[in-house]
């Protein structure tokens, strides 16, 4: 039973979605920081429910995908020896295939960057695209190419483009990578257009997590502290960039754009059933 009123949740997750964090919802609306959490997770549910009902046969034609790094409780070079194994701890990465023509987010994974992640992200990619073939491109990130042949193979031109810095990329932990020198493309599987491929479109969907996200945030204390916690932050994101928020050059939403709702949800909707 929700110990919040309907206008009090609205309120909380509202700011939740413009990328305030925690503490300083609960210094604007008087909610227990204890009392936000639990209903992050609630939300967070009921919009992975959503992503998952509507992110079914999406007849794509140009999807990018990529993989974004933060950490869980402390990074993983600071994990303590009993915490080796401790998969919800340490370093977390979101992997996020976007479909380039509408802007939406067809499919997102939470996991470690390992090959077993990489799969069970690309598996989520098969579920929500529909049969049509379709191109796809990543960086060189070794496990996206036995992923998506295992996958995709049937529908999917695959391409890699691949940044050369000045220094080699030591993490995608980093902050500051080496000058960019140059860009290379090619394709792995099928017949990809080499002059289309890119990532810079989920790149930038990157930096819009970043923004509108606290826990993704750079260099602040806002990181999570429970695995849980930035699972459901992520959902409510995601669920709200596709039906909620209107994207600048589109005009519309991204699920508006795709063709799978008509009209701009509301907040109201995406937490209806709490």
């Amino acid at each position: 039973m929700n110990v919040l009123k309907a206008e009090k949740q609205l309120a909380v997750i509202s700011a939740l979605v413009e990328g305030v964090n925690i503490w300083s919802i609960e210094r604007m609306t008087g909610v227990h920081r204890d009392t936000i959490m639990r209903l992050t997770v609630r939300v967070g549910e009921r919009c992975a429910q959503i992503m998952d009902e509507t992110m079914r046969g999406l007849r794509c034609r140009r999807v990018q995908v990529d993989e974004i790094w933060t950490y869980v409780q402390k990074k993983e070079g600071h994990k303590e020896p009993a915490e080796a194994d401790n998969q919800q701890i340490g370093d977390a990465y979101t992997f996020i295939a976007l479909e380039r023509t509408n802007k939406l987010v067809v499919a997102w994974h939470l996991g470690k960057r390992d090959g077993v992640n990489t799969e069970e992200f690309i598996a989520k990619v098969r579920r929500a695209t529909a049969d049509n073939r379709f191109e796809i491109c990543t960086d060189a990130f070794q496990p996206y190419a036995g992923a998506i042949d295992l996958a995709l193979s049937d529908r999917a031109d695959y391409s890699q483009v691949i940044k050369v810095y000045s220094k080699q990329e030591e993490g995608r932990e980093r902050y500051s990578p080496g000058s960019f020198v140059t860009v290379e493309k090619q394709a792995i599987l099928g017949e990809p257009n080499l002059d289309r491929a890119s990532t810079s479109h989920v790149e930038r969907q990157n930096g819009t997590l970043r923004q509108w996200c606290k826990r993704l945030t750079r260099l602040t204390y806002a990181f999570s502290k429970k695995w849980e916690n930035l699972q459901a932050a992520l959902a409510l994101h995601f669920a709200y960039y596709n039906f909620c928020r209107i994207h600048g050059k589109l005009r519309v939403t991204p699920a508006m754009e795709a063709g799978i709702a008509d009209h701009v949800w509301g907040l109201d909707e995406l937490i209806s059933t709490l």
